[in-house]
């Protein structure tokens, strides 16, 4: 039987020849390349160091749960919780419930334990253990050319018919919405952003603490991503920000609206917001901007500006350890804060 303890950093070499194992030599050295900003200078790692679950096989190195510790506000109380992320077993050890052992070992040592864009793997194994059903993080899809609609795996015909039939709709849904206010690109968060969670923290049920030293890793530092940052200020003070980029992807090109913030309350900063960045995903020439949100009022602003809310492929899945929370409590997000940003989607 594996023995279940923590991450050394001896292990480094026996865990990147594992992940090399179980998903290949490319995704392998993406890993090398972030594994320091991942998981060593995350600003909420324990004192001990990455929270990383191994499984040992005597010597050996047989499976790996990593995670991101992140602080989460939950109903107005701020507790320790993580994100799962890189779950490993090695090929002759699967199907043996070594993974399940090592989900249970997360659980039992974290607040919350929370998962984002679940693998199919993961997904029927919380089933099995009958986590709470979330469901998935809704997805919304602003059009701005006449190939937003385009799928790759639709023929060229096909995609040149639904392009010319929703040009009139792309037209309307697509069109320029007037700018109140004016953000500014920054590379720094500085210490307004802390003043700016704390102010807004009460209007959700769910969210991860997003202060500077959290946002300045998450968005500034990543060694393998370049995100803009936009933040709109009143005397001095962050009122809201937003984090985005542009990416080509085999049918178009788009901005994705990766994380957000405001006062959901706060309309003209929020509509303000998303303006910007409607203007920034047309002077990139994007064909459309998607983005992923939980809350009600982030979704209705982003409605009103012309988005469409699609199917997901986003799975989210959250288990409350640290404080009591009832089964209506997991029946509707519309409270939650859930963006792309949370966990470790965009790579």
């Amino acid at each position: 039987m594996a023995l279940i303890d923590s991450f050394r950093p001896e292990d480094r070499p026996a865990v990147e020849a594992l992940y090399r194992r179980v998903f290949g030599n490319d995704a392998a050295e993406a890993s090398r390349l972030r594994w320091d900003w991942q998981y060593t200078r995350n600003p909420n790692n324990p004192p001990t160091g990455p929270a990383i679950w191994i499984a040992r096989e005597g010597p050996a190195v047989v499976g790996q749960y990593a995670t991101m510790p992140v602080k989460l506000s939950v109903k107005g109380e701020e507790i320790d919780a993580s994100w799962g992320m890189d779950v490993m077993v090695a090929p002759e050890r699967q199907r043996q419930g070594l993974g399940e052992v090592l989900f249970g070992t997360w659980d039992q040592h974290t607040g919350a334990s929370l998962g984002l864009g679940l693998s199919l793997a993961s997904s029927r194994l919380f089933k099995k253990l009958r986590w709470p059903d979330v469901g998935p993080v809704p997805c919304l899809v602003k059009p701005l050319t006449r190939r937003a609609l385009r799928q790759p795996t639709w023929s060229v015909g096909l995609n040149r018919v639904v392009s010319a039939v929703t040009l009139p709709i792309v037209k309307v849904a697509g069109r320029v919405r007037r700018l109140d206010r004016t953000p500014e690109i920054v590379r720094r968060f500085d210490a307004s952003f802390d003043r700016l969670w704390e102010r807004v923290a009460p209007k959700f049920e769910f969210a991860v603490r997003r202060d500077a030293a959290y946002l300045q890793w998450k968005y500034i530092a990543p060694p393998h991503v370049r995100y803009i940052v936009a933040v709109l200020r009143r005397d001095g003070e962050a009122d809201g920000y937003v984090v985005y980029r542009h990416v080509q992807e085999p049918r178009g090109r788009v901005t994705l609206l990766v994380d957000f913030l405001a006062d959901p309350d706060d309309h003209e900063t929020v509509s303000s917001l998303v303006a910007w960045v409607d203007r920034e995903a047309r002077e990139a020439d994007s064909d459309k901007i998607r983005t992923f949100a939980t809350h009600a009022l982030f979704r209705k602003a982003l409605r009103a500006a012309g988005y469409f809310q699609v199917k997901s492929s986003v799975e989210f899945v959250a288990r409350i350890n640290a404080v009591p929370v009832g089964p209506d409590f997991y029946k509707s997000t519309d409270s939650w804060h859930v963006t792309f940003g949370d966990s470790d989607q965009d790579r």
